[in-house]
């Protein structure tokens, strides 16, 4: 069963990956505002994956013993019950410090340093307002009884905002970069499930919010500052 989890999170990381790649429009630092929002124009097949991710977070959110969630559950406690780490803590935010890291290393990112942390802190605020909501409203038990904070991951809408932050600030120069963002946001989502602190429903909903948050930041980031 922990095949069918890692499988249908690497496919999103696959997924997520190629769907940024129809988009091929660099803006230079020095580029006017015109070409800003032309880059950040919002396209209705952008929401494809992002709704199709919470989609599945909401459609595998049964409570029955045998509801494939559960099941998933009781592989992990089966196999992997003394697994344990705290590394997806500082991990969800590694993408962020790339995404810096790599302008300071010389790559050009696709806008420039008041832009992106005006687009980054627009994404995270409304990022962590729908998480944070949709916890306190679902109050759905964590797979592990410590609260009920379970529906959506917190840290996997983390991960996945970052990386999508990433993702758009580098995509266009750098192919790579992509998949390396998405294969680090994909590990939370798998290390959280390993933990016990979130079913594959909550994980998916919350890859699909993070990458939704932060392309509305960039949709709605009209104005070159």
């Amino acid at each position: 069963m922990m095949r069918i989890v890692v499988t249908l999170l690497l496919l999103t990381t696959t997924c997520t990956v190629f769907s940024q790649r129809n988009d091929n429009t660099f803006v230079n630092r020095s580029a006017p505002a015109l070409q800003l929002q032309k880059a950040n124009k919002f396209e209705p097949k952008q929401l494809y994956l992002p709704g199709l991710l919470m989609l599945g977070g909401i459609s595998l959110n049964g409570n029955g013993d045998e509801s494939f969630k559960n099941e998933i559950v009781e592989e992990r406690n089966e196999h992997f019950s003394n697994f344990r780490t705290h590394v997806d803590d500082y991990l969800q935010y590694s993408p962020i410090a790339i995404a810096y890291g790599l302008d300071v290393l010389g790559l050009d990112s696709k806008t420039d340093f008041n832009n992106r942390t005006a687009i980054l802190l627009k994404g995270e605020l409304l990022m962590l307002a729908t998480t944070f909501t949709l916890k306190s409203t679902t109050q759905i038990q964590r797979p592990d009884f410590s609260n009920n904070a379970s529906f959506p991951s917190g840290h996997t809408a983390q991960a996945f905002a970052a990386a999508t932050f990433l993702s758009e600030e580098y995509k266009h120069k750098h192919k790579w970069v992509p998949y390396l963002a998405y294969t680090i946001s994909s590990s939370i989502g798998i290390l959280r499930m390993a933990n016990n602190k979130h079913y594959v429903s909550d994980v998916l909903a919350g890859a699909g919010i993070g990458i939704l948050s932060m392309k509305i930041s960039y949709w709605t980031h009209q104005n070159k500052w």
